[in-house]
């Protein structure tokens, strides 16, 4: 793949330039809002399952300096453009999640964030696109990534997942008894709609109860006709990389 198959786009009002396909699978608002969503400090080990071009990780490396930052990517292509994208900050590791090696499962984190594939193939039709299927067909389980996700925190570490609305029971089911502290926050397209999309924080060895969170939205307005404005939280987190109040 060379640059003329690539495009290189502003995030978070330019603070950040990302390299990616120029067809295929494109990073979007989620990973943005997934990064936005964590409260990392600086000096803290962040990991990202399945980083693919490292939007949602560098996003969050553009907000809280002075992390140490490593991307799992499978793909040849997203993990060298990761790599790319991240030179001389972010660590990628080129690895299926549920083959990780052994220097990286003798690791632990105090994030793991991830923005698993969010189709389950048996109920959808396949992306024409390779890589582009990679990154929204679910291969590997939506359980694995959870697993996988807990396994490498430290005590107290925080994993953090974003996907479709529908799969929020099974997010939860797939999180192991040690993960306690949970908190859901629903996003909502706009005012009035059903969410679409929900971010889930647990904790690991945390006992807070349970937190169901007041729907973030999205955009201004009733329909689509009132023009896609963003409400000011996510104007600030997509335009100043601003955190979530979560």
């Amino acid at each position: 793949m060379t640059d003329d198959d690539l495009t290189h786009d502003a995030f978070l009002g330019g603070l950040l330039h990302l390299w990616q396909p120029r067809s295929g699978y494109r990073a979007g608002v989620d990973p943005v809002l997934l990064a936005a969503s964590i409260p990392a400090v600086s000096g803290q080990r962040v990991l990202e399952l399945g980083c693919g071009v490292g939007a949602a990780i560098l996003c969050l490396a553009a907000r809280v300096a002075g992390l140490s930052l490593t991307g799992i990517e499978r793909e040849e292509v997203y993990a060298g453009l990761a790599e790319r994208n991240g030179a001389g900050v972010l660590e990628v590791v080129k690895a299926d999640i549920a083959a990780l090696p052994l220097t990286l499962r003798q690791r632990q984190f105090d994030h793991v964030l991830a923005n698993p594939p969010y189709w389950r193939r048996e109920a959808s039709i396949a992306a024409g696109d390779p890589m582009r299927e990679a990154a929204l067909g679910e291969q590997t389980p939506l359980s694995t990534w959870i697993e996988i996700g807990a396994k490498r925190l430290v005590p107290k570490g925080l994993l953090h997942i974003i996907h479709r609305a529908e799969r929020l029971p099974d997010i939860l089911a797939a999180l192991p008894h040690d993960m306690g502290g949970i908190e859901v926050l629903p996003i909502a397209a706009r005012e009035g709609r059903a969410a679409e999309r929900v971010i889930v924080r647990a904790r690991k060895s945390g006992r807070a109860d349970f937190r169901l969170h007041a729907p973030l939205i999205l955009h201004r307005g009733d329909t689509h006709a009132d023009g896609d404005q963003y409400t000011q939280p996510i104007r600030d987190a997509l335009r100043t990389g601003a955190a979530l109040d979560f």
